[in-house]
């Protein structure tokens, strides 16, 4: 596959399979819509980078000298920081310091410039720097305005602070996720963040739809709060509660309300971990034909139901006495849905990963070729491309302030020995 190079402007080069190395840069169903970001970590950065994988002009606005807090998180390699890498890829990274009046300034010809603006400060700090949605709605009135917060801007708590695992646990999530007996659990990634990022995205674009259908357009307001996004999504839990007068509670690898009668992971006699489900009559007796049991023990759903722990006492034993390899195998012959637990190391030596073309070579200027996840999902006639890792601090301003905001040569260089940008 070629490789981008990683400068300030949209790279000349080949086109790789299915787009994801761009053809001059930017690529996809999004090209041309204008979206500037002032939003720092994984939320609203996120909803962006949605955005920027599918060709959208995305501004990210960071502080002049320290940048946003991502820069500095995460595994490093020789003291590169990696994770930004992918979570500022694609978009255009500009030093703004909002504390100036004229950095202020500055910031709403972007937002005039922009047709999508992404905020993710506290509501007195909005107000306070013109960031706020009737100043955002005053300087572009066909504006959409995606504002993360913590607890929304129309609590009582709209100014508090707020991280994504305080949303995952408001959610709901974190109460149903572990064992009975032990403590409630948070995922190893930034769960309530990404998931947000993507609720953000979406909105966007059912906004943008009603920018193009609607002659009477006048601008958006998104108001997401960060346990909004998983909330919604766990769909049985407030109408179980309602109805039935109980919290549902953690079941360990079963669904609190709809348990299977096979669904856990099991660890083969080689040390891997393997995911079984099997959820439907006949996916169950799938299993009880391949564990050698009778059949009529398990011939209806109230049996499977009633004979559940029997079932996964036997599939345990049964993965114990054999390699992963040989396990899946068997799986595959006797049609029962079954995978090994996935590590990164699995992800890239996987095959079908491979045939998907879900993770793509990047040239970075610090690192070299790096790996990581393509523009998904995939649209086959316009797709996405990863055309640059995550900028340099500041890379782009140049670009931003000179061509696109028009801000001449001179000023640029006063605004810089200011400390503005």
């Amino acid at each position: 596959m070629d490789r981008m190079d990683n400068d300030s402007r949209a790279p000349q080069g080949q086109q790789g399979p299915r787009g994801q190395q761009g053809q001059q840069g930017q690529q996809g169903q999004l090209t041309g819509l204008k979206v500037v970001e002032f939003a720092h970590v994984v939320a609203g950065p996120l909803a962006g980078a949605m955005l920027a994988d599918q060709g959208a002009d995305v501004v990210h606005v960071e502080p002049p000298g320290t940048g946003d807090a991502a820069r500095a998180m995460g595994p490093r390699r020789d003291g590169v920081p990696l994770w930004f890498k992918v979570a500022g890829r694609n978009k255009r990274s500009v030093t703004l310091d909002l504390h100036h009046e004229e950095g202020r300034r500055i910031a709403h010809d972007l937002i005039a410039w922009a047709d999508v603006v992404i905020v993710t400060l506290r509501a007195g700090r909005l107000r306070a720097w013109g960031l706020d949605w009737e100043a955002v709605h005053a300087v572009n009135p066909k504006a959409i305005l995606l504002q993360i917060s913590g607890f929304g801007a129309t609590s009582s708590r709209a100014d508090a602070p707020g991280f994504g695992k305080m949303g995952e646990a408001r959610s709901g999530v974190v109460h149903l996720t572990g064992f009975p007996d032990g403590p409630p659990v948070h995922t190893g990634f930034s769960h309530g963040d990404a998931v947000t990022g993507l609720m953000g995205a979406f909105a966007i674009l059912a906004a943008l739809h009603r920018r193009d259908t609607d002659p009477h357009f006048d601008g958006e307001w998104i108001d997401l709060a960060l346990f909004e996004p998983l909330f919604r999504l766990v769909e049985w839990q407030i109408i179980a509660y309602d109805q039935l007068g109980a919290a549902p509670e953690r079941a360990g690898n079963q669904l609190a309300v709809a348990p299977a009668a096979v669904i856990n992971t099991y660890r083969s006699g080689d040390g891997d971990w393997l995911t079984v489900t099997s959820a439907t009559t006949r996916s169950v007796l799938n299993v009880v034909r391949l564990l050698g049991l009778d059949e009529e023990a398990y011939a209806t759903v109230e049996a499977q139901h009633a004979g559940r722990e029997r079932l996964d006492h036997a599939l345990r034993a049964w993965v114990a006495a054999r390699p992963a390899n040989e396990c899946l195998a068997a799986f595959e012959r006797a049609e029962v849905v079954a995978s090994r637990v996935f590590s990164a190391a699995d992800i890239v030596a996987d095959p079908v990963y491979a045939e998907r073309e879900d993770v793509v070579t990047v040239d970075d200027p610090d690192l070299g070729p790096v790996r990581m996840q393509a523009a998904l999902p995939h649209f086959r006639r316009n797709p996405g491309a990863v055309w640059r890792t995550g900028p340099a601090l500041g890379a782009d301003n140049g670009l931003v302030y000179g061509e696109w905001l028009g801000i001449d040569g001179e000023r640029l260089a006063k605004l810089e020995g200011q400390g503005v940008i």
